[in-house]
């Protein structure tokens, strides 16, 4: 593993290398400001030093998102085997180069990228700390030392035909991708537990509610059901704004125009890249344009809202079927994992889904960041996406941890209270609809009203005043009848004899 760096997050007016007369402990590298002594430890050189010491932003390095580490080693390995290809990189160089970036996709050397992930100069300094990392350690790989930039450059080689404006947007694309899919699974986990329960639950009938006021019966299964649904849903909707950031502009270099970069390279890249992430990236048809759009990224965003906001949604019901215990509606009980209260003995609270609304309170104010920085664009470039890509890998990350500890820390552990659902039902007013069609409007409406009032069942009002027998009442609440009618209708018809049998 790489050595380990005194201050790679520095605060601001730290100086992390050290401007002394060049020792066994520093190396002297320049730049066009002049020249800056450089730990020599360090994989980063004096672009990345300055960004450092220029963006004490956040506290949060390039480096604590892995993801984006490792697309920017993968567009630097496409670029190098492209430029390869087209004889405009020397062999052994390229060899390193691609080794160095192999390296880094296998989990090396990510502490060495030090720059703050919120940064002026359109990603710049993110560009230069990879190219930075990735020649020192080609240099160690050929048999240099780091620093000897006369035999391998992190410009000239590493960069080559390259520009921040290609390289940085091409890697959020991809970084954005490798978290989208741990997403989706994690997704997918959470929708199985929920369906799991669905199953569990088919049985146990309770009462719908709307406006929080009792409606018709329905199962718990059903009320699950719908909670796997929704995600499954929002599943397909991640995955369709993923194929919208399949189109990159590798190849385009500054603004579009592809300007020192060779005719063919923009394909060949892009056929090394798919071929090293396993995703089918294809140049844009107008590079100028995909340069300056961040229109993808606004898509994303959008969708992870959307599956903030129903994710919150669906905790928030989780919160209120489990309210009580003994004053709530105690319909579910939620898995207890800590005590609730500090002042109030044998208080627990919903502390999952607790969490998991804050992250999609923060998700929502993502979207609303990222769709700032993308409608700030100027002209030929977005000069603001590395908060685009700060707010979006954020996003995505918070959105898994939260489905995975929902998962497996309170859906999979929850129980139903059978009885208190079953006298629930049996004393709601919400009855009187089912039997709206066999006694009339006038007659459902006078029982609802008595049985509000008294506190008798609808059951025994309608015996009461005899407008229906038991058996007919057995028949129109039974709980198939209540909760799945439609179903029991067409399986009566499956069993009924034939006219004329």
């Amino acid at each position: 593993m790489s050595p380990a760096l005194s201050s790679p997050t520095a605060p601001a007016g730290t100086d992390i290398g050290v401007d002394a007369d060049a020792g066994p402990d520093v190396r002297t590298e320049h730049d066009l400001l002049g020249e800056r002594n450089v730990p020599a430890s360090a994989y980063y050189g004096i672009h990345t030093l300055r960004a450092v010491e220029n963006f004490p932003v956040t506290g949060t390095p390039v480096a604590a998102y892995p993801s984006l580490v490792t697309a920017l080693a993968c567009v630097k390995q496409a670029a190098t085997l492209a430029n390869r290809d087209l004889a405009l990189l020397e062999g052994r160089k390229a060899e390193a180069i691609a080794q160095a970036c192999e390296e880094i996709r296998g989990g090396r050397w990510h502490d060495q990228f030090v720059v703050d992930v919120i940064q002026g100069g359109a990603g710049t300094s993110t560009n230069m700390n990879a190219n930075e990392v990735v020649a020192n350690r080609a240099l160690e790989i050929l048999g240099h030392a780091k620093g000897e930039y006369r035999f391998l450059h992190p410009l000239e080689d590493v960069n080559s035909g390259q520009s921040t404006n290609d390289v940085y947007p091409t890697a959020v694309k991809i970084a954005l991708h490798f978290a989208a899919r741990e997403l989706l699974d994690t997704m997918a986990e959470l929708r199985d537990a929920f369906a799991a329960k669905a199953e569990e639950f088919a049985d146990v009938l309770k009462m719908g509610r709307t406006q929080l006021q009792d409606a018709v019966p329905m199962t718990l299964g059903q009320e699950f059901a719908a909670f796997a649904v929704m995600l499954e849903e929002d599943r397909g909707r991640l995955a369709e704004a993923c194929e919208l950031i399949r189109e990159i502009n590798l190849g385009g270099t500054a603004i579009g125009t592809g300007l020192n970069a060779h005719p063919a390279y923009a394909a060949t890249a892009c056929a090394h890249l798919g071929a090293i992430t396993g995703i089918p990236v294809v140049v844009a048809g107008d590079l100028v344009e995909a340069t300056q759009d961040a229109g993808a990224f606004v898509q994303l965003s959008g969708v992870l809202k959307r599956i903030a906001v129903k994710l919150s949604k669906t905790c928030n019901d989780l919160r209120l079927l489990s309210s009580g215990p003994r004053t709530g509606l105690g319909e579910i009980n939620l898995p207890a994992v800590q005590a609730g209260s500090s002042i109030m003995p044998g208080k627990v609270n919903p502390v999952i889904p607790e969490v998991v609304n804050q992250i999609a309170f923060e998700v929502i104010g993502n979207d609303l960041t990222v769709t700032f920085a993308a409608e700030a664009g100027q002209l030929q470039l977005n000069a603001f996406e590395p908060v685009i890509a700060h707010s979006l890998l954020k996003s995505l990350s918070h959105l898994r941890a939260g489905c995975r500890i929902l998962a497996e820390r309170c859906v999979a552990g929850i129980t139903a209270n059978r009885d208190h659902l079953a006298h629930l039902v049996g004393h709601s007013i919400g009855l009187v609809t089912a039997l709206n069609p066999h006694i009339g409007y006038e007659n459902a409406t006078a029982i609802a009203q008595e049985a509000l009032t008294t506190g008798a069942s609808v059951h025994d009002l309608v015996l009461r005043r005899g407008l229906l027998t038991e058996a007919q009442l057995g028949e129109i609440l039974h709980p198939d009848n209540l909760a799945r009618p439609h179903a029991r209708a067409a399986a009566q018809d499956r069993t009924r004899p034939a006219v004329g049998a």
